[in-house]
């Protein structure tokens, strides 16, 4: 939670913002595991990360597939927005928009943030207990619609 305190003087505990990317190609999805340091670290996760001040969601999913992947967005589609306060391995309540993207290039990990970087089929992802946050449940529900 941020603490904020406003012009009134009143304050107020607000949520974070993230965004995450559904990057997939032929029957699978690329996912990147978190440095070690990082919360949820050593899991397994789709590409994104926190909304920096002065730009859009769309910015920002585009500027993390970029850091964490090296992939360069060629489009976004809004999948979901994810606002429950009780997310799953989650203690900021962070609300996540989440974009299906296309993409060009060759996946680059970005070593500060990403221990590995792997495409998984489908049908064969890491098991539940190895996801950061509520990624997996995330995955298997764009699976459904998609």
């Amino acid at each position: 939670m941020i603490a904020c305190t406003f012009e009134n003087g009143n304050n107020a505990s607000l949520r974070h913002v993230v965004v995450d990317a559904i990057v997939t190609k032929d029957k699978q999805i690329l996912l990147i595991k978190r440095a070690t340091h990082l919360s949820n670290g050593d899991k397994w996760a789709t590409p994104g990360g926190f909304l920096d001040r002065d730009e859009t969601c769309e910015q920002a999913v585009k500027r993390e597939v970029k850091e964490e992947t090296g992939l360069d967005v060629k489009s976004v589609k809004l999948f979901k927005i994810i606002d429950n306060p009780n997310r799953k391995n989650e203690n900021r309540q962070n609300i996540a928009f989440v974009y299906q993207i296309e993409f060009e290039g060759e996946v680059k990990v970005q070593e500060s943030e990403v221990a590995e970087a792997r495409w998984f089929d489908f049908d064969k992802l890491p098991d539940e207990a190895d996801f950061a946050f509520d990624h997996f449940e995330i995955i298997r529900e764009f699976y459904k619609h998609s």
